[in-house]
């Protein structure tokens, strides 16, 4: 068995890159067991529900990348605006470089899943607390109360998300640009307001 362990990880690899291009319908065994060079039994042996399973690790390894870079961008900004357009950016030059075609595997997945596959929602629900994580510490490293600071990220988010759709729509980056500078203006208001309710 031990010569299993090594395909794992390039059967996620391959999933990711697979359901972001292609979403989860599109996306058959064999796609994933030819993109990442497995043997087809080391597939079964490590997902045995299948395609499902195979999903949910997806979900989980694309959100621990995407909480990862989003915690190295908040380390090399020294604002919470500063931080949203950066990350902006990064998904932004993400997307260019794959000529528009890299969706986020979470997102397909999800919408196609969520509804019916508790797995996959709840999979997803984790992921999603992940980013809003790391928005709301930047956001309260700038002085908004915690509450304030969900809300905000939450709003960051759902924006975001909105915005990457029209970005592979458009084929630009405008709309996450546009996006992350309208929010980040938006912000001094948001902490003044706080802090004189405060």
């Amino acid at each position: 068995m031990p010569a299993i362990g090594k395909h794992r990880e390039p059967i996620i690899d391959a999933a990711i890159k697979h359901f972001r291009q292609q979403g989860y319908p599109g996306t058959g065994l064999n796609d994933i067991v030819r993109s990442s060079g497995a043997p087809k039994g080391s597939l079964y042996h490590y997902f045995p529900e299948g395609k499902p399973s195979i999903a949910v690790a997806a979900v989980e390894e694309a959100a621990r990348r995407m909480a990862r870079t989003m915690r190295e961008i908040a380390d090399e900004t020294d604002s919470a605006g500063a931080f949203l357009v950066g990350f902006a950016r990064t998904l932004g030059g993400w997307l260019k470089r794959s000529g528009y075609r890299d969706g986020c595997p979470m997102t397909t997945v999800l919408l196609e899943l969520a509804p019916q596959d508790r797995n996959i929602a709840k999979a997803g629900r984790a992921a999603y607390r992940q980013r809003m994580q790391v928005m709301q510490d930047v956001l309260e490293r700038d002085g908004i109360a915690p509450t304030a600071a969900e809300d905000i990220a939450c709003l960051w988010l759902s924006a975001l998300n909105g915005a990457l759709i029209q970005a592979r729509v458009f084929k630009s980056p405008r709309p996450l640009d546009c996006v992350a500078r309208q929010l980040a203006a938006a912000l001094p208001a948001a902490a003044g307001a706080k802090k004189q309710s405060g």
